[in-house]
Order: structure tokens, then C-alpha cells, then sequence
């Protein structure tokens, strides 16, 4: 500040122009400071909305992923469910056809050649045996409307019910009748359940019949070896004991009135028996003691009881095949 005197009084003048300078300095440090001040919150604000908006692309991005990834597997199971409903129909369709083609005898190709495949027969022979087949199937039929109408249970028989398979009665008469077997019921009932492997006991369907026969008739000394200990083999448990040998012989003995204990003659046997076949001396006969024994005396095949044709039968059978 600069004060100077005049004829009128003191003059006072601003200062110079570094004070000015100064002045205009402090005035924009100041206005910059509160700029800055301002934006500073400012750009905080900013980021940090910034931040939240990538965020909630971030979620929404992987909202949209999910979604994706739920709508595709609900897609593929519904074409999975709808794949496993046309298979599931197919199989029907073709196991009804299949029902359709045994009971009318028909038998299409292709089942025909897979057929001899499984078998020992030829493909002429395949197709004899199904004719036979039908025939057995009609006596089973006509059986179940005989026991519908005849019997006193017939209000519980359905009279044309379908008998999907050959049952118990024709196959009894078949063995007895075309085989030449003779032999006794425990047998004959075993030689039913261990006729179809894969449904012991159940009806004889076609491929179950075929197969069966093809062991029965050309079985090798093994196949027919094992076919046997399964019929001795009376509850299936894998060996043939004691008990089950006294089953099986009881009625191979002739009795004579004058013996006081026939029981006791069968138990002796029983013994003779367990004797020959336990290889491995445990008191009851295994599939390897029972091959054992074959392999060096073929003869004792049907030791405990007749359960397969002899040659005689079996030609006799082929030559009435009308091939």
C-alpha cells in the first residue's frame, strides 16, 4: 500500500502489481481447492456407481448363464424321457409281435437264424420244432378251457385265457409219451424247472423250449452232465446230498414183501453211492466231484434217476420232424 500527501489530504493507492499477483494467486488456490474438494466426493460417487452397475451386469450375466444351463437340462431330460418312451413302446410292440408269432407258429428270419445260433439244430430243424411248438401251445390252451368249464374252481379261471407257454401237464405227457421217459414225479417236476435256466419253473416259451431241447437231444457229455446235477440238485443249493440221494433212489428199488426196512437197503445204496461220487470226501457231491466222476465213468450220467432220452427216442423223434 502506498500513501502519498496532496493539497486535498492523504491519498491512499493500492498496492502494486505483485500485490495484485499475489492476490488473484490466492483467490484461485482457494477456488481450486474448493473444486477439488467438490469433485473428489464427486468422482467417489461416481465409482462407486460405477462398481455397483458392473455388479448387477456381473449378476445379471450369470442369472442369464443359469437360466441357460436350467432350460438346456430340462430340454435334454424331456428328450431323454420322451427317447425312453418310443424304446419302452418298441420293446412292447416287439414282445407282443413276438407272443403273436409263437402262438401262431410264424417265426420271422431274423429270430429264426438267432435262433440256430443258440441251438444245435439246423435252421429246417428250427422250424419243424416251432410247428411242434404251436401244437403243444393249442394242447395247452385247449387244457386251460377244459379246467375253466369243468372244473368247480371255474368261477376264479378265466375261460380263454392265453397260456403263454408249454405247461406242466403237456410237458410231462410230451417226455412220457415221445421220449420214452419213465421215471418218477419229483423227476419229472425237476426236469420241468431245469428245463428254461433263465425261468425255472415258469411255462416253456419258444427260445426257452428250443434251447432245452438243443441240450436234451445234442448235448455234449458236459451240457448234459450239468443239465443232470441241476435236476439231482432237488433245492438248487449247488450240491447233491445225502438226503437228496435217498429222494432220488427210494423208488429204484424193487421191494419185497419180506423186507422188514426197505428204507435200510436204500440208505446202503445212498452210501455205495456217496462213496463213488465224492471226490473230495466233504459228504455230499459238488458239480466238480459229479464231473469228476463222469469224466471216467460216462456210464453213471443218470446215476440217481432217468432225466434224458435214450439214442432210440432221439432218432426216432428227428424222423418224424417232416423236414
Amino acid at each position: 500500500m502506498v500513501v502519498t500527501k496532496t493539497a486535498s489530504g492523504v491519498k491512499v493507492a493500492a498496492g502494486g502489481g505483485n500485490g495484485g499477483a499475489t492476490g488473484n494467486g490466492n483467490c484461485n488456490s482457494n477456488g481450486a481447492a474448493r473444486r477439488t474438494q467438490t469433485a473428489e466426493p464427486q468422482a467417489a460417487a461416481k465409482e462407486k456407481s460405477g462398481v455397483s452397475a458392473g455388479k448387477e451386469k456381473s449378476a445379471l450375466l450369470t442369472s442369464k448363464c443359469i437360466l441357460r444351463t436350467i432350460t438346456a437340462f430340462l430340454a435334454s431330460n424331456k428328450r431323454n424321457s420322451y427317447n425312453a418312451q418310443m424304446r419302452a413302446k418298441q420293446t412292447n410292440r416287439r414282445r407282443r409281435q413276438r407272443k403273436m408269432d409263437e402262438l401262431s407258429g410264424k417265426i420271422n428270419p431274423k429270430l429264426l437264424e438267432n435262433l440256430r445260433k443258440k441251438t444245435k439244430f439246423t435252421k429246417a430243424e428250427v422250424d419243424a420244432l416251432c410247428r411242434i411248438y404251436r401244437k403243444l401251445i393249442s394242447n395247452c390252451q385247449y387244457s386251460a378251457k377244459a379246467l375253466a368249464t369243468g372244473s368247480s374252481s371255474a368261477a376264479i379261471v378265466k375261460p380263454h385265457a392265453t397260456v403263454e407257454g408249454i405247461d406242466r401237464v403237456v410237458f410231462r405227457e410230451l417226455l412220457h409219451s415221445t421220449f420214452d421217459i419213465v421215471t418218477e414225479e419229483i423227476l419229472m417236476e425237476r426236469i420241468f424247472s431245469c428245463w428254461d435256466r433263465a425261468h425255472e419253473g415258469l411255462p416253456l416259451r419258444l427260445e426257452g423250449w428250443l434251447t432245452g431241447l438243443s441240450i436234451f437231444l445234442r448235448g455234449s457229455l458236459a451240457e448234459r452232465a450239468h443239465f443232470c446235477f441241476r435236476v439231482y440238485d432237488l433245492n438248487s443249493d449247488g450240491f447233491i446230498t445225502k438226503d437228496e440221494m435217498f429222494t432220488l433212489l427210494r423208488n429204484c428199488l424193487i421191494k419185497q414183501p419180506q423186507d422188514e426196512d426197505p428204507d435200510e437197503g436204500v440208505k446202503d445204496l445212498v452210501e455205495i453211492v456217496l462213496k463213488k461220487f465224492d471226490l473230495d470226501k466233504d459228504g455230499k457231491v459238488s458239480i466238480e466231484d459229479f464231473m469228476g466222476t463222469l469224466e471216467a465213468e460216462p456210464l453213471l450220467l443218470q446215476a440217481f434217476g432217468q432225466c434224458l432220452p435214450s439214442e432210440t427216442a432221439t432218432v426216432s423223434f428227428f424222423s418224424t420232424l417232416q423236414i
